[in-house]
């Protein structure tokens, strides 16, 4: 038997499963049920249905004990169960999950906290990003890997000082058909289901965007046609000024002159990440995966102090600054050891492979140890969720220049003053973050 959520779904004919958890009593619940009949045709949502609209006259609605029940016979109790204890570990409130088994599409929202969104007198009260997983990854890893980048976005998000809770939605299906509107309008309903306002993530093109606000949902931003194009510039341009901060902290000036930085991932972020940092007299050290991206950037500066480096060796160089803008979870227990950085301030994502705050909080202990400054980059690399959030807010009348003044505004400011305040109370600069957010989520210091 296969081991994942959608099994039971897939066999008895059932389209949703939401499991929910109260940090506060421990409680765990379960719902599951047929919400739409099979043929429903999802080319014409929000024209002849939206996601409150009754969709099958032969409903079914599973309680708590149903659904157990039925994931019992399926011998999926332990399963179920590891999932509900990564919920417990960062504090998440639910999971909800939609299957089309017409295109094997298993959609997985994670949902962290609506604290901040309860109140902001808009159909999304979530932000965060959609990503798509091949069937390759396995089922507990994408919700691994969901749950965690949820987590941060709520903390993203006190640190964008915007109105909306923290979410990921994680999706396990094959390549998306740009052109196929069924299976378009089947994202566009659960997405919008979730009340969540999003981006294209990893997995999936940036075009998906535009196809989305103009047939289906404005949740989207980000797109290339959008008001403000995509979110890796301003994701890299606020990274870039938290960087020189982190500097001026060490050194008492935020010039970036003589210094050496190595940059891991040369994507939409990595790129504007180099550029900004070309500005300033720094030797650069560059990877990627894909060769061809980093002979093109060593051809656009060939006058420029750039020196590529193989992937597996990018951690391990000798350089002042590691700038991570790839995947997360590269910082490991294991790995610190050899580390050779004075600081390490990146664009990437979830950077400690963590799954809980305390364990986030261990790991950057060991980086003070080690004589690394750091800080979790959630506090730092906002100008994308700013970003989107501009242009959610403001539609066609979105401004790149007020969206650079938030950017100028809130991301070194913060940096300084939460460097600052860990050096006061003696902690590291990832506790100090989670002390200032803790209180706000969760009414504890």
């Amino acid at each position: 038997m296969e081991k994942s959520l959608f099994a039971p779904l897939k066999e008895h004919g059932l389209t949703n499963l939401k499991l929910r958890y109260d940090w506060k009593t421990g409680y765990t619940r379960l719902f599951a049920g047929r919400l739409w009949e099979p043929d429903l045709d999802f080319s014409k949502y929000n024209q002849d249905f939206y996601s409150e609209s009754l969709l099958t006259d032969h409903a079914l609605y599973y309680n708590d004990a149903q659904v157990r029940e039925l994931y019992h016979r399926h011998s999926l109790t332990d399963y179920l169960e590891s999932v509900f204890e990564l919920m417990r570990l960062g504090k998440h409130f639910g999971i909800d999950c939609y299957y089309s088994d017409k295109f094997n599409i298993r959609f997985i929202g994670n949902l962290h906290s609506r604290v901040l969104g309860i109140n902001n007198r808009r159909h999304a009260t979530l932000a965060g990003g959609i990503r798509r997983h091949s069937f390759k990854d396995s089922e507990l890893d994408v919700i691994r890997d969901g749950l965690n980048l949820s987590r941060a976005m709520t903390y993203k998000n006190i640190a964008a000082e915007i109105p909306y809770g923290g979410c990921k939605t994680t999706i396990h299906m094959d390549e998306v058909d740009l052109e196929n509107m069924e299976m378009l309008g089947f994202l566009a309903y659960c997405l919008d289901s979730l009340r969540c306002m999003t981006g294209p993530d990893m997995g999936f093109p940036t075009k998906l965007a535009d196809v989305m606000n103009d047939h289906f949902s404005s949740q989207f931003t980000g797109g290339p046609h959008g008001p403000l194009g995509q979110t890796g510039s301003p994701t890299a341009y606020g990274t870039y000024l938290a960087m020189k901060q982190a500097v001026k902290f060490m050194k008492g000036t935020e010039a970036l002159d003589g210094i050496s930085i190595a940059v891991q991932g040369l994507g939409s972020v990595g790129w504007a990440m180099c550029e900004y940092l070309l500005r300033e007299n720094v030797k650069l050290f560059v990877t990627d995966t894909d060769q061809a991206i980093v002979e093109r950037l060593l051809s656009v500066y060939p006058e420029r102090s750039i020196e590529a480096v193989a992937p597996d060796r990018i951690l391990f160089i000798r350089a002042d600054i590691l700038c991570p803008c790839a995947v997360g979870g590269i910082i490991r227990e294991e790995n610190i050891k050899d580390f050779h950085f004075k600081m390490i301030f990146g664009a990437a994502n979830n950077q400690l492979n963590a799954f809980s705050n305390s364990e986030e909080i261990r790991l950057a202990k060991l980086l003070a140890e080690k004589g690394i400054l750091y800080q979790e980059a959630w506090w730092h690399n906002t100008g994308g969720v700013l970003c989107g959030a501009e242009e959610y807010e403001n539609g066609p009348k979105a401004s790149i220049d007020n969206l650079e003044r938030k950017i100028e505004r809130i991301v070194p400011q913060k940096t300084w003053q939460n460097l600052t305040v860990a050096k006061e109370l003696g902690l590291t600069p990832t506790e100090s973050m989670y002390l200032t957010c803790e209180k706000q989520l969760f009414g504890t210091n």
